[in-house]
C-alpha cells in the first residue's frame, strides 16, 4: 500500500484482503459484488496507489464478505508518531 496512507487505512486495506482472501473471493467478484468498476478493489490493495476505501465502500464490503464493518477496524486506536500532539478530549464540566 502506498506510504502516503495512514496506519489505519493501511491496516483496514489488509484486513479487508485477509478476510476477502479467507472466503475465497477475488478481487473481481467483490468489486462487482460492491457495484464498482471491475478493478476498484485492486487498486485499493495495489502497493503503489493512494487509492483507499471510505465507510460506505466498507459496509457493502462487508454485507458482500457477511461480516461487520468492524471486522475490519483495531480493536483499539492505532498511534503515530505525526498525531503526537493530539489532545485527548477532557469530559467537560457542564452543570444540569
Amino acid at each position: 500500500m502506498h506510504e502516503s496512507l495512514d496506519e489505519i487505512e493501511r491496516y483496514i486495506i489488509s484486513r479487508v484482503r485477509d478476510i476477502r482472501e479467507a472466503k475465497y473471493v477475488t478481487q473481481e467478484e467483490l468489486s462487482l459484488a460492491i457495484g464498482k468498476n471491475i478493478g476498484f478493489i485492486s487498486q485499493v490493495e495495489a502497493p503503489s496507489k493512494k487509492a483507499k476505501y471510505n465507510i460506505i465502500h466498507l459496509n457493502l464490503i462487508a454485507m458482500a464478505l457477511g461480516c461487520s464493518p468492524k471486522d475490519f477496524f483495531p480493536e483499539c486506536p492505532i498511534i503515530e508518531q505525526k498525531y503526537s500532539n493530539l489532545k485527548i478530549a477532557q469530559p467537560s464540566k457542564r452543570k444540569k
